[in-house]
């Protein structure tokens, strides 16, 4: 006993150590964390939710207020064509215009800083692209337009027909805003039922005002 407690004296019990880490000497690897950028993501759902709920009120407007005054399916179909292809090739055209105005001035200040070719080259890769965003802008036109075109395409009573593209539109427009506010990590019910109203709205006022300038006779 005696022995064992003069062996305990001479050789304390050693804690663990924890060896020093120099965060600085780490390789950026270990400590980097990635981190998304909620900005750039939401700049292509600027192009993406703006261009589809364009097209889903602007030719559900076109077609209920056309469609106020000339009553027939082939008219209403054919106006919300017309409506689907000229507001596609208008936001394309338009977003190519921004987005390659926004590219040139970005281009304009890299080649200030006077900078390496090879870092000119990198930051050149992450601007965005005029092209990309022209079709994305039209594409998204388009899906939003086909909505109210699919939904009068096969009602024959004009009333009933009426009733199912709003009806359509409604539940698109709360669709495309909780879509666009769950991806912006933003409140669903406030931006979706904004959006719904907004659309209502705007389909309440052109059927209202086509109806009272086609019963004038001009």
């Amino acid at each position: 006993m005696a022995t064992s407690t003069q062996s305990q004296t001479n050789h304390p019990e050693q804690k663990p150590t924890i060896p020093d880490l120099d965060i600085e000497q780490q390789p950026v690897g270990v400590l980097e964390i990635e981190v998304i950028n909620y900005s750039s993501r939401a700049q292509w759902l600027r192009a993406a939710v703006l261009g589809a709920n364009d097209g889903l009120l602007s030719t559900a407007s076109l077609m209920v207020g056309v469609g106020a005054v000339h009553k027939d399916v082939k008219t209403m179909i054919l106006t919300g064509i017309a409506g689907l292809i000229g507001g596609a090739l208008s936001m394309a055209i338009g977003e190519f215009v921004s987005v390659y105005s926004q590219y040139d001035i970005e281009m304009a200040q890299i080649e200030r800083e006077e900078i390496s070719e090879s870092e000119i080259e990198e930051r050149k890769g992450n601007l965005p692209s005029p092209l990309r965003a022209a079709v994305a802008s039209a594409l998204s036109f388009a899906v939003g337009a086909f909505v109210p075109l699919i939904a009068a395409a096969f009602v024959k009573n004009y009333y009933v027909r009426l009733g199912v593209v709003v009806a359509a539109v409604s539940l698109a427009l709360l669709g495309f805003g909780g879509l666009s506010a769950v991806l912006g990590r933003a409140p669903v019910v406030k931006p979706s039922l904004r959006v719904l109203i907004g659309g209502l709205l705007a389909m309440g006022l052109t059927y209202g005002l086509t109806k009272l300038i086609g019963s004038t006779g001009i």
